[in-house]
C-alpha cells in the first residue's frame, strides 16, 4: 500500500478546496432574511450541501464516497476512500469573517489518538469561511487539509473530557502543507502532558479552596 495519501501530499487537494468553494458559491434561494445573519443556521445549511453535493466534487474514478451517520459519537460529517486504502473522515466547519472571534472545537484527543492508531485513517477539516452581502453567502476561502496540516501555533487545548483541539482563533490559521504526522503527534502529546500537570495544579488549588469553605460552614 501507498505510505502517504496521494490526495494531500500533493496538489489535488487544492483542486478539492476550488472545487468546493464554486460548489457553494454557485448555490441561491438556500437562506432568507431570518436565517442569513444566523451563524449557526448558515453553518448547518453549508454542512448538509456538503454532505449532499461532495459527491459531485471528487472523482467518483478515484474514491468512494459516503455519508457518516450524523449523530453525536460520528468524529466526522462525512467519509470517503480512496483506492490506495486511505480513509478520510471529514468534519466540516464554517466561519462567518466578520465576526470579531471564533474559537471552534476540532476533536477529542483521544478519539484522534485513536482514529491515527491506524496510518491509513486521515481526520480532515474542512472550513468554510464566508461573508454574506444581503442574502447572498459568498464563500471567500475553503480549507481541505487533515488536522496534522495545522500548525500547532494556530491549536490550544480545551479542558473538556481528556482534552479536545481547538483553533485559538478561526481568522487566523496557519496551514503546513505536506507536514509528517508523526512529529504532529508527538508534539500534542508533549502538550498534553503539560496540559494535564497544570491542570492537576489548578485542581489542587481548587480543592484546598472549597476544603477552607467547607471548614468555614463547619464552625
Amino acid at each position: 500500500m501507498v505510505k502517504k495519501s496521494r490526495l494531500f501530499y500533493s496538489d489535488e487537494y487544492k483542486v478539492i478546496e476550488k472545487s468546493i468553494a464554486d460548489l457553494l458559491n454557485r448555490q441561491s434561494d438556500v437562506f432568507n432574511q431570518y436565517s442569513i445573519n444566523n451563524p449557526r443556521s448558515v453553518g448547518g445549511a453549508i454542512e448538509k450541501l456538503l454532505v449532499d453535493k461532495f459527491s459531485e466534487i471528487i472523482d467518483s474514478v478515484l474514491y468512494d464516497y459516503k455519508i457518516t451517520d450524523a449523530s453525536r459519537k460520528s468524529l466526522g460529517d462525512f467519509e470517503f476512500t480512496d483506492h490506495d486504502g486511505f480513509r478520510y473522515i471529514v468534519d466540516v466547519k464554517t466561519h462567518r469573517f466578520d465576526t470579531t472571534f471564533n474559537m471552534p472545537n476540532l476533536t477529542s484527543v483521544r478519539r484522534l489518538a485513536t482514529l491515527y492508531e491506524n496510518p491509513s485513517n486521515y481526520f480532515v477539516i474542512l472550513k468554510v469561511d464566508y461573508s454574506v452581502d444581503n442574502l447572498n453567502v459568498i464563500v471567500n476561502k475553503v480549507t481541505f487539509v487533515p488536522i496534522e496540516f495545522l500548525s500547532w501555533d494556530c491549536l490550544t487545548l480545551g479542558a473538556l473530557g481528556w482534552g479536545q483541539l481547538q483553533i485559538k482563533n478561526a481568522n487566523v490559521v496557519e496551514i503546513v502543507p505536506q507536514n509528517d504526522r508523526k512529529d504532529w503527534m508527538i508534539k500534542m502529546c508533549d502538550r498534553l502532558i503539560s496540559h494535564y500537570s497544570k491542570e492537576a495544579i489548578k485542581a489542587k488549588s481548587r480543592s484546598d479552596y472549597f476544603e477552607k469553605i467547607k471548614n468555614s460552614w463547619l464552625k
